[in-house]
């Protein structure tokens, strides 16, 4: 199921970006189920979570200006606009699941996110979307774990056998 939950992803990310490209072009027959429609059937036989993508795509195109907007605190130096497309499809598609999908751990959203933009990015955009996803998330969860500091060992409670 993960590695479909990663195609599924894929083929999100590429209807998403084919919306921002056409949008930015002025195209305005553009109708985004029938590019989703197109871009799940070329996967037919090895996707079977089609309502995970169509959610996923639904819910990013609808909430674009919402996510833009959580996710710019997170990347003070970088206006939305003037990000690079791609990653900013990939960041509002993560910001997206984990505002919006409690079934992956954000640790999922997030290495997910790093893969696609190895995958479909540039140089230095998965370093990126790490530094902003993880950003977003300790906003969002500032009593969440630290995933980069080291545990200290447990004091063991000493016992005073006098009481």
């Amino acid at each position: 199921m993960a590695s479909n939950r990663h195609l599924g992803r894929i083929i999100a990310l590429q209807t998403l970006y084919e919306q921002e490209f056409r949008r930015d072009c002025g195209d305005v027959d553009f109708v985004l189920d029938d590019v989703l429609g197109r871009n799940i059937s070329r996967y037919h036989d090895t996707v079977d979570d089609r309502d995970f993508i169509r959610d996923l795509v639904h819910g990013v195109s609808d909430k674009a200006e919402e996510l833009d907007a959580l996710l710019q605190p997170a990347a003070p130096k970088w206006p939305i606009a003037e990000i690079a497309r791609m990653d900013r499809v990939v960041l509002r598609m993560s910001a997206y699941e984990l505002q919006h999908t409690t079934s992956v751990p954000p640790k999922v959203v997030i290495n997910e996110a790093v893969e696609l933009a190895k995958a479909f990015g540039g140089e230095n955009s998965s370093k990126f979307i790490n530094g902003v996803l993880g950003t977003l998330h300790k906003q969002q969860y500032p009593d969440a774990e630290d995933r980069t500091a080291k545990k200290k060992p447990e004091q063991k409670e000493v016992i005073d056998e006098a009481a």
